[in-house]
């Protein structure tokens, strides 16, 4: 029964060292939202017809909606063992 447990514990501990979300996941999920916040604020700065509102915030959020967050999602990076 021993056995059984320690093979469980090795197989558990290589299924979470295939985790698909890395450290360069969450970056790029952290600057997407980082992104999106700031052309929110862009957003709501007045007047309606300055160059920041009209401008500015449609490029940040789309890079933030359209290319950080579909790559933090999509990102796969490769394994150690390949390189």
């Amino acid at each position: 029964m021993a056995a059984k447990d320690k093979q469980y514990h090795r197989r558990k501990k290589a299924d979470v060292s295939r985790f698909p979300f890395r450290k360069e996941n969450y970056l790029l999920f952290a600057s997407g939202i980082f992104f999106l916040t700031i052309g929110y604020i862009a957003l709501a700065q007045g007047p309606w017809n300055s160059v920041w509102s009209l401008t500015v915030s449609p490029v940040l959020l789309l890079l933030g909606y359209c290319v950080l967050i579909p790559l933090a999602i999509l990102y796969r990076p490769g394994s150690k063992e390949s390189q």
